[in-house]
C-alpha cells in the first residue's frame, strides 16, 4: 500500500519557523517530482512549492518565495518543506502531493493519479 505521511506542523509564533516532512511507503518517488500544497479554512487548495526528481529545480508560490525551501532526500524517500520567517497567512493544513506531472517545462502540477498525505496542521499565532 502506497502512504504519504505528513509530519512537523504545530503551533509558532509569527517570524517563527518550522519543519515539515513526507515519507513515502510503498513505493519509491525518487525519480519523480514531489510538492507540497495547502489548504486554509474556507479557501481552496493551493500550491505551495515543488520539486523535481534529483532536486535541481525548486518551484513556489509567490507568497512563500523566499520564506520556504523544498527539498528532498531519495535515499530516504521523504521530502521536506523548511518554513521560515512565518506569517499569520500561513495558516493551513499541509499536505503532500506526488507524483507530480512534470515534462520538463514550467511548474510541476498535482496529477490526477498522484497520492497525497494525510495533511499536518501550522497555525501561526500574530
Amino acid at each position: 500500500q502506497v502512504r504519504l505521511v505528513d509530519s512537523g506542523g504545530g503551533l509558532v509564533q509569527a517570524g517563527g519557523s518550522l519543519r515539515l516532512s513526507c515519507a513515502a511507503s510503498g513505493r519509491s518517488f525518487s525519480n519523480q517530482a514531489m510538492g507540497w500544497f495547502r489548504q486554509a479554512p474556507g479557501k481552496e487548495r493551493e500550491f505551495v512549492a515543488a520539486i523535481t526528481w534529483s532536486g535541481g529545480s525548486t518551484y513556489y508560490a509567490d507568497s512563500v518565495k523566499g520564506r520556504f525551501t523544498i527539498s528532498r532526500d531519495n535515499a530516504k524517500n521523504t521530502v521536506y518543506l523548511q518554513m521560515n520567517s512565518l506569517k499569520p497567512e500561513d495558516t493551513a493544513v499541509y499536505y503532500c502531493n506526488g507524483p507530480l506531472i512534470y515534462g520538463g517545462v514550467g511548474v510541476p502540477r498535482s496529477s490526477p493519479y498522484g497520492y497525497w498525505g494525510q495533511g499536518t496542521q501550522v497555525t501561526v499565532s500574530s
